[in-house]
């Protein structure tokens, strides 16, 4: 999870996440530096679970969905002759599908960037939710060998964002959704589906 104000009462009944900062850089440094402790210590885990809120303009507001795919709407060297969203030299897609093992809850494509996206500027992306550090954690994960399920609650997107408040209204509905969503991951995973 990238932020305390994500992380409510119910989730803190059932887990205890790694918090990592907001945005794509604090996201994949911290993330790194966790996976690396626990691979020194030969405590690496089956899966990693990227988990919090994420904006979105056609998405239901309260609603939680799994990560179909992830994106990263910052990179862009497309004047040296790399497709939009491909970090040269890497050997990876636009859009890296994940798995999405939770058969009753949606999964919908979603795009990592280091901005707080409002208003029009949904326009110019091509996914269905937004947020920053989903691609970040993805990277580190891919570093380690590691499973990646995103699964995030629609905060905001439906209104212009104007102050922290708008992002906040939500939280505290999604604390409730998200920890339910863990639930369903958990008798997922019991089944096999992961």
């Amino acid at each position: 999870m990238a932020a305390d104000a994500e992380y409510g009462p119910e989730l803190r009944r059932r887990i205890r996440p790694l918090l990592t900062g907001v945005g794509p850089v604090e996201a994949a440094l911290g993330t790194g530096i966790a996976l690396q402790a626990l691979a020194g210590a030969s405590e690496l885990p089956d899966l990693v679970v990227s988990l919090g809120s994420a904006g979105s303009r056609v998405l239901e507001q309260g609603a939680v969905y799994q990560v179909a795919s992830v994106s990263w709407r910052d990179i862009d060297a497309s004047v040296l002759g790399f497709p939009k969203g491909v970090t040269p030299f890497l050997d990876h897609p636009v859009e890296t599908p994940l798995p999405t093992p939770i058969p009753s809850i949606p999964a919908k494509r979603l795009s990592t960037g280091g901005d707080v996206v409002s208003g029009a500027r949904y326009g110019a992306i091509d996914a269905e939710m937004v947020d920053m550090e989903t691609f970040a954690v993805l990277r580190a994960c891919q570093r380690f060998g590691l499973p990646l399920v995103g699964l995030r609650g629609i905060s905001d997107g439906a209104a212009e964002l104007h102050h922290y408040d708008d992002w906040t209204a939500l939280l505290g509905h999604l604390d409730a959704r998200l920890a339910e969503a863990l639930d369903r991951l958990e008798i997922a995973m019991e089944a096999g589906l992961i």
